[in-house]
């Protein structure tokens, strides 16, 4: 199953995950990192460490790399290791390999989800969707991946996990070259870690691996997700919509959520009081609901799920209300793409963004959503290219922003004008469009600063 001899690129989190993986199975290794910290912590668990040189020169006894999945295909180590014949693979793909030799027992059931935008949520729907249904089949189903615990760890825990609903990104993807899972859902696509692929065609196509499983699921709204899965020249793959659902579709009728497969109808559950709300939230329900139909779950599986499913920190929260308005959180909104996603159904806003754009255009979202702004709040190093945008776009919108450099400071700044412009019925919607490690430590920091600042105001 594995060869004599196997090196474990980077000795980060993930690195010591796959070591811990090949050590649990008794193979051979030795954890590479030029860092002199990183080898000490991968000899403090006692691992077998050796610097990038050291490791080149035992190139001809290796028989596979294990890549982090944070390291680029440019990186020279895993370049040089490729030109010397040596297979490079990801974290993941060593578990599937793992597993699917029987390793640790039976193979599990893989439900991969990925996508530009959308991942945890959907994750989290389809994992709470298969945890009700095996109530009736006793069989274990979790979430894991980059949601939850590492897929290394579900497969090594005490008490088996027969179903993973695993989030991937599409570096985990791209190292992969065996990963089929059961059933994989492509959720949307957009300009993404452009710098760590080289084009948007290579991330695409990392993502559009999934589409290979024996059920694969599309999000047909996105006109570059329907393309590549035309592109496959399959007539089974499953899309959703927010639409009516047409043959082999999933969609929404009537405020229900109904799915039309294997030539029935079925209505699944209500489209209404979903988390989080607005048509992302749906989406991601759709997409859930599709894969969960396939794998056994009942209509009354998956309105159970959605019924208990609560929304993850940071990811479209109603974290205050008051005075007729709703404060929301979608600080994990760090590009145009997902901004754009927690804006659509959103109702009229007062709009809080800024941040790090990192040269991606906000041009199309505020084209795409200046009927619905009451307002515009904006902080962080890249505000001054929203509010060009804005005013350009819907010079009658009012604007404030907040020159603060203090990250508490600037959102109490706009949270208190915003509370100032906000009427009842609206929403006060933290979907920054930009990544927030200007200011912030995280985008949790953010969500967090927004929600305080919320509740002061």
């Amino acid at each position: 199953m594995l060869p004599d001899y196997t090196l474990v690129a980077g000795a980060g989190v993930s690195g010591l995950g796959a070591a811990k993986l090949l050590a649990h199975v008794g193979a051979r290794f030795s954890v590479v990192d030029d860092n002199e910290q990183g080898r000490e912590r991968a000899a403090a668990l006692g691992y077998d460490t050796c610097t990038g040189d050291e490791a080149r020169a035992r190139f001809t006894e290796v028989g596979l790399v294990v890549t982090s999945p944070g390291w680029r295909p440019d990186t020279p180590l895993l370049v040089d290791a490729m030109s010397a014949g040596i297979e490079v693979i990801g974290d993941v793909e060593l578990c599937f390999r793992l597993d699917r030799a029987g390793v640790f027992g039976a193979p599990r059931t893989w439900l991969v989800v990925t996508g530009t935008n959308g991942k945890t949520t959907t994750t989290g729907m389809l994992a709470q969707m298969m945890a009700e249904a095996g109530k009736d089949t006793s069989l274990r189903a979790g979430a894991c991946g980059n949601i939850g615990v590492a897929v290394g760890e579900a497969m090594m825990a005490p008490e088996r996990l027969d179903v993973l609903v695993a989030e991937l990104s599409s570096f985990q993807l791209h190292w992969s070259s065996e990963l089929v899972p059961d059933a994989g859902v492509l959720l949307n696509l957009a300009d993404d870690h452009i710098d760590w692929h080289g084009s948007f065609a290579e991330y695409a196509a990392a993502k559009a691996k999934v589409l290979s499983a024996p059920v694969a699921v599309a999000g047909i709204d996105d006109a570059e997700v329907a393309r590549l899965a035309e592109a496959t020249g399959r007539s089974d793959i499953i899309g959703f919509t927010l639409g009516e659902p047409a043959d082999s579709q999933v969609g929404v009728a009537d405020g229900r959520v109904v799915a039309k497969l294997d030539g029935k109808t079925v209505d699944v559950a209500s489209a209404d009081g979903i988390e989080p709300a607005g048509a992302a939230g749906v989406l991601d329900a759709l997409a859930a609901t599709a894969v969960a139909l396939t794998q056994g779950a009942t209509a009354q599986h998956i309105q159970r799920a959605l019924d208990a499913y609560q929304v993850q920190g940071h990811r479209g929260a109603v974290v205050h209300s008051g005075g007729g308005v709703n404060w929301v959180d979608n600080s994990k909104a760090t590009n145009p793409h997902a901004a754009h996603s927690a804006l659509t159904g959103a109702g009229t806003v007062v709009w809080v963004a800024g941040g790090q754009l990192k040269g991606a255009s906000v041009d199309a979202v505020v084209k795409a959503h200046a009927e619905q702004f009451r307002a515009v709040a904006l902080l962080g190093v890249d505000r001054e290219l929203i509010r060009a945008s804005v005013q350009q776009v819907a010079p009658e919108v009012p604007v404030f922003v907040s020159d603060a450099q203090d990250p508490e400071q600037a959102m109490d700044e706009v949270v208190a004008w915003a509370a100032t412009q906000a009427q009842p019925g609206d929403t006060v919607l933290l979907a920054p469009a930009a990544a927030s490690l200007d200011m912030f430590s995280g985008m949790s920091a953010r969500g967090d600063a927004f929600a305080a600042a919320a509740m002061r105001h």
